[in-house]
């Protein structure tokens, strides 16, 4: 039995389950995801999520199911340009780190004026070959 693919704009689906990087309690609900994030392609998983068909269109099947291939991403306000710029003009206080969620860092780069030249040099890097990310473990916001 051929089984149809419904349309997105058909349905109505539910943000996807954070396990908190267990993945045996992923699997064993058989939907969501074991970790959010990545800053590659190959390192986004990919993930179940419950959906339901609109009221008003016609479905022969169930109303509610797992549908697969959802990346397994959140944004929550970052900005590589911006965090790019902080880390350029400001980074020896440490306000890229702050700007990421990274106070205790943050706090260490701006009493030491940057690790004294070099920690700010050594982040700028870092942010550029996607090493420093949001402490959150979000994603970079696509726009600016």
């Amino acid at each position: 039995m051929k089984t149809l693919q419904r349309p997105l704009e058909y349905l109505e689906c539910e943000e996807l389950r954070d396990h908190h990087g267990n993945n045996s309690a992923r699997d064993d609900a058989g939907h969501g995801c074991s970790k959010f994030g990545g800053q590659r392609f190959e390192e986004v998983e990919i993930g179940k999520a419950s959906c339901t068909v609109l009221q008003g269109i016609e479905c022969c099947g169930d109303r509610q199911f797992f549908r697969d291939g959802f990346p397994c991403i959140k944004y929550s306000g970052h900005y590589f340009v911006t965090t790019l710029i902080y880390s350029v003009l400001l980074g020896f206080l440490g306000m890229d780190r702050f700007c990421l969620g990274h106070t205790g860092t943050a706090v260490g780069k701006l009493l030491t004026l940057g690790g004294v030249g070099i920690w700010w040099v050594v982040d700028i890097v870092l942010l550029i070959t996607g090493s420093l990310t949001p402490e959150d473990g979000s994603n970079w916001n696509p726009y600016v």
